[in-house]
């Protein structure tokens, strides 16, 4: 899951993607190309299996964690929650916690949205910026 996030960062993937889904109260979701939460695929081409963790659960806000339409789905879309969200764990992989710009987060988090949890205004990754330790 981090390399298939990393190796999309790194090609420019999601540079200029919108956040298509926002919930206040729960995430925000990006990573589709068509902005519609329909799109997207692996670094590999597809989709690929879950690597779901014990460990690695929803308990906290600003969890980074793989959207999919079910097992064996993931491809580009990923969300990050606003609260705990432990309904997701066993469902969707952990991968990340947001430790910088969590205020950023949580301005997504209160965009005006339409019925479909849209936002009504273009909420854009500008850039991605892959840092090696």
């Amino acid at each position: 899951t981090v390399e298939n996030f990393l190796t999309l960062s790194r090609r420019g993937y999601y540079d200029r993607l919108t956040f298509h889904r926002v919930v206040k109260g729960f995430m925000v979701q990006c990573g589709c190309p068509l902005g519609d939460g329909t799109g997207g695929e692996s670094c590999w081409g597809g989709h690929f299996e879950d690597e779901i963790r014990r460990g690695l659960r929803h308990d906290r806000p600003y969890t980074v964690s793989m959207a999919n339409a079910g097992p064996g789905t993931n491809g580009s879309q990923f969300f990050i929650t606003t609260v705990a969200a432990p309904w997701l764990d066993g469902k969707h992989t952990v991968f990340g916690r947001v430790r910088k710009g969590a205020d950023v987060v949580f301005t997504i988090e209160r965009a005006k949205v339409d019925k479909n949890d849209k936002p009504k205004q273009d909420i854009k990754i500008v850039s991605v910026t892959v840092q090696d330790e």
